[in-house]
């Protein structure tokens, strides 16, 4: 069977249109990635809507069943995390014209939380508070990043109970599955640093320093995913997407293509598969309308995309892997949780 009559079959199937972030010999391996994923939960992501404010979406690992669970035309939404049982989503609500600011994005706005099928939606706390929540591993708590210090809050009542100083974390706060260490973003040396905290003692760790930012938790707790610029590349450069141990050592690249920056970066909760936006333009694309969400076998790391001769030539072992390239978005999470959405 022809790779354009393989593409086809599972467009009719799933009810989209394939394209792959590679082309040529890589159309099939897209094909093929499409059909290992498509019924492993569900993706959530903010997306601009029919009426042209985001909104969060769901859809299937393959872009499937894609649908907009929030809708609301009133308002822009983003951010979205489901809770670690996948029964809930979290994410900020913003007033209708709100610009999301790829960096400030969790200053910003109202904490909302939600059913995972975007039904009854709550706000926690007024405007601006609660920034960067971020779920605890039994969902009870969460962890806030505010310019006193980092706040835990009980959910239940609202009250912080406890607080550890920030030590230079500026954004991106997330708690690890265990619950025993945080990541973030910090002026730790140079900014733009990422570094993990342990919760009890509040000692800080580098991971990866120069240009690195928005990490995510591996469901390990041990890796941390990152998009990094590093240093020697030729102007402003562009950004690939990487991974450390908690420590700091064994740094290697997921994927990286030159001529798009690679941000979004999360892992399916068993840390088989990774996520990110592909985007052309650095920040993104919070502040227009987000980039094409992208799927690959974290077994195939470290990959390139295109011809990207300048990102071979320092990574001559990296593959060409396949990938699944799929609606445009910005910030995706994934669940196996068979809540996500209504049938």
């Amino acid at each position: 069977m022809s790779t354009k009559r393989m593409l086809l079959l599972v467009a009719l199937a799933t009810g989209i249109i394939l394209v792959p972030a590679v082309s040529g010999a890589q159309d099939e391996g897209a094909a093929q990635l499409a059909k290992e994923v498509g019924g492993k939960g569900w993706i959530g992501y903010a997306a601009r809507g029919e009426n042209g404010t985001w909104d969060l979406f769901l859809m299937r690992p393959d872009g499937s069943q894609r649908r907009n669970i929030t809708n609301t035309p009133d308002y822009e939404e983003g951010g979205p995390r489901f809770s670690p049982d996948g029964q809930r989503l979290l994410y900020r609500r913003f007033p209708k014209g709100t610009v999301i600011h790829h960096d400030r994005w969790g200053f910003q706005g109202d904490l909302m939380i939600a059913r995972a099928d975007g039904s009854e939606p709550k706000q926690i706390g007024g405007d601006r508070e609660y920034p960067w929540a971020s779920w605890s591993p039994d969902g009870k708590q969460i962890a806030c990043l505010t310019m006193k210090g980092i706040q835990i809050v009980d959910l239940e009542t609202k009250k912080v109970v406890r607080e550890l100083p920030r030590k230079g974390i500026y954004q991106q706060l997330f708690w690890s599955p265990d619950g025993q260490w945080f990541c973030g973003v910090a002026n730790a040396r140079i900014m733009w640093t990422v570094v993990r905290m342990n919760v009890e003692t509040g000692e800080l760790n580098i991971v990866h320093e120069f240009q690195s930012c928005t990490p995510d938790w591996f469901g390990d707790s041990k890796h941390i995913i990152y998009p990094c610029r590093p240093a020697g590349q030729n102007g402003y450069g562009f950004t690939q997407l990487w991974m450390s141990d908690g420590g700091g050592k064994e740094a290697r690249m997921i994927y990286g293509e030159d001529g798009f920056h690679i941000y979004g970066g999360a892992l399916s909760p068993d840390d088989r598969y990774v996520l990110f936006t592909r985007c052309g333009a650095d920040g993104g694309g919070s502040e227009d309308s987000g980039a094409p969400i992208c799927v690959m076998r974290m077994s195939d790391a470290p990959a390139i995309a295109g011809p990207s001769p300048a990102l071979r030539k320092v990574h001559p072992d990296a593959k060409d892997a396949p990938v699944l390239q799929l609606a445009d978005g910005w910030e995706p999470c994934w669940t196996y949780a068979e809540t996500g959405a209504k049938e």
